[in-house]
């Protein structure tokens, strides 16, 4: 989506044997990535930054890794990706709907972007976001990618809520014609704890695939159902077809 000819932000990883070894022969694709998703998306998912052995390895946002493994079976579940597991490029993943992309498109030692990453790589979501008229649902993963999206959306001149929306997990914002989800950040920190679970991500995008629906399609988004129900085996989800509880007026 980006201006081939703007800048290309310096890829900071960390490239050290230990952290390597996992994936030793693999070649990295160790470039700033692209967004990835349905080219006409109603949904613009945000997130952080390329994981240094996620996407930073294999070239798409959220594959390779823990963190992608959860989402993806999120959005399989809701019906917006055609199968729950992201493992390489041309693994057959489609997404409908949504497009994935991230505030920093390089992987970030730590996983820890500096405001200058940020300040660097925020006209390619800026472009990406104008380029997209019909993508009026964002959903930020994290409460650093929503402070992104927000910023995104006052660069273009739309006037922010006062006071400032602030992060928390299942808030949802009307701001310029645009509806803000959050959602905790996928991440093996939030997920492993328990702080993230299946059902908090389902239902938050299930309610971003029903606020994208036009309002004549008729079409209502699956509901989340419970993490344990979604196996028929280890590893092997599936996705409901019951219909999404009406969320909460605000």
């Amino acid at each position: 989506m980006a201006d081939p000819e703007t800048p290309i932000p310096p890829v900071a990883t960390d490239e050290s044997e230990d952290d390597r070894r996992a994936f030793r022969g693999e070649a990295y694709w160790a470039r700033p990535l692209p967004a990835f998703g349905d080219p006409r998306p109603r949904i613009l998912l945000v997130g952080l930054a390329p994981a240094a052995h996620g996407g930073n390895r294999t070239g798409r946002m959220f594959t390779g890794d823990a963190s992608g493994d959860f989402l993806f079976r999120a959005l399989h579940a809701v019906g917006l990706a055609n199968q729950p597991e992201s493992r390489r490029a041309g693994d057959g993943l489609a997404l409908s709907e949504v497009l994935i992309t991230a505030a920093v498109r390089c992987a970030p030692p730590d996983n820890r972007p500096l405001p200058e990453e940020f300040a660097f790589c925020r006209e390619y979501l800026d472009r990406e976001r104008d380029a997209l008229p019909g993508a009026r649902v964002m959903v930020a993963l994290g409460s650093l990618a929503f402070d992104a999206s927000l910023g995104s959306l006052a660069r273009s001149g739309i006037p922010l809520p006062r006071p400032k929306p602030r992060f928390a997990h299942g808030a949802e914002f009307e701001i310029g014609g645009y509806r803000l989800f959050a959602t905790y950040h996928p991440s093996q920190q939030n997920t492993f704890t328990g702080k993230l679970t299946q059902d908090m991500l389902q239902a938050v995008l299930a309610r971003a695939k029903r606020s994208a629906a036009p309002e004549d399609s008729g079409v209502s988004a699956p509901a989340y159902v419970p993490a344990e129900k979604l196996l028929r085996g280890p590893g092997r989800p599936r996705s409901s077809r019951s219909r999404a509880p009406r969320p909460p007026s605000r």
